[in-house]
């Protein structure tokens, strides 16, 4: 097999609280008419899973693709059954349910999933003033919690965070939330495709939810929350790799980073783990292994394992996510000077989270 850059199909959601921000904002042209609130760019999700839209592998999926070539797609040791990361483009023109995803533990008990859904949001766009809610305030029960989650009063239960473009939050698996609206955010997460919300409307359309529904998925919700987790938001820890690149690490985990790479000029990058690159700036050339492929703004390339390498010619701005090598990470930002206190703030670098 010849490996090169594999453009894929993307999975859009309309659901109700999106709007037109990926296209107005971020400047992606491809998309569909009416409503979009999210745009999956390396989905392995049965029924919504990508494909592979350029070259000699066009129209082969990208799960079928990480079942015949796991290492060499992934990297080495990996064995599937699934593409590990799963980044989405998301608008929250309006609010989000407030809502969790299940550990790997609650997940494989209630045979949801074979894994937990621990994500992480890079904050593309707010309007001034912008807030989420995110985890449960100290002291607060499960009975205290049903009752205000019925009652739809979250910000007596949960805390209201201010957000700027740039922010990133690590969110386990477990950790109840919400964003928007005014917001366009990216997402990395585990490959994983579930969730528990507490809200009288379903997010697919707005339908109202039956009195005995809801109050199913309210302790199914409850069943599932760690009232332990929080977080924050953070700043990337920059590193100026060469002249005219900046690496900044906006969160790393045992099953995800994420980076805001800015370049002025040629960028070569070893890639040793499949990386998706996600383009948030003008249109560039990327090469890899003798192919030249053009990503245009607001698009997305993942860049194989087998490459080795690939170059960004010219003035880009990119993200790129990925499964680190937690340990070559933790040493590349110890040497570039950062304390303990600043990995940390990065999510979960020691990796002690479970699947």
């Amino acid at each position: 097999m010849r490996w090169y850059p594999l453009k894929l199909t993307s999975f859009y959601a309309p659901h109700v609280f999106g709007g037109r921000q990926i296209e107005q904002v971020l400047g992606r042209r491809d998309l569909p008419k009416g409503r979009v609130a999210e745009s999956w760019e390396s989905s392995d999700i049965e029924g919504k899973g990508a494909r592979v839209t350029n070259g000699e592998l066009a129209g082969q999926s990208l799960h079928a693709l990480v079942e015949q070539y796991p290492e060499a797609l992934v990297g080495e040791g990996f064995d599937g059954p699934h593409f590990p990361v799963l980044a989405k483009f998301i608008d929250a023109t309006g609010m989000l349910p407030v809502h969790l995803h299940a550990n790997g533990p609650t997940a494989r008990r209630k045979q949801t999933w074979s894994h937990g859904k621990t994500e992480a949001w890079h904050i593309l766009h707010a309007a001034p003033g912008a807030t989420l809610l995110a985890g449960v305030r100290d002291g607060v029960d499960h009975d205290t919690l049903r009752t205000a989650l019925w009652e739809e009063r979250f910000d007596e239960v949960m805390h209201r965070i201010e957000i700027r473009p740039g922010d990133t939050l690590y969110v386990q698996a477990g950790l109840l939330h919400s964003f928007g609206p005014d917001t366009l955010l990216y997402e990395v997460q585990q490959q994983a495709d579930h969730q528990q919300h507490a809200m009288a409307w379903q997010m697919e359309d707005g339908s109202e939810i039956s009195h005995e529904q809801r109050e199913t998925n309210i302790d199914a919700l409850l069943e599932e929350i760690d009232l332990s987790l929080q977080t924050a938001p953070s700043t990337p820890l920059s590193v100026h790799e060469a002249p005219g690149v900046e690496r900044r690490f906006c969160c790393v985990g045992p099953f995800f980073a994420l980076e805001r790479v800015a370049i002025d000029t040629t960028y070569t990058r070893t890639i040793e783990r499949a990386t998706l690159v996600s383009n948030l700036g003008a249109p560039f050339t990327l090469h890899a292994n003798g192919e030249a492929v053009t990503l245009e703004r607001g698009e997305s390339v993942l860049l194989p394992a087998a490459l080795g390498e690939a170059t960004l010619e010219g003035r880009a701005e990119v993200l790129m996510s990925y499964v680190p090598d937690l340990g070559a990470v933790k040493s590349f930002l110890e040497h570039a000077g950062f304390t303990a206190e600043e990995l940390g703030r990065l999510g979960d670098i020691d990796g002690v989270e479970s699947l």
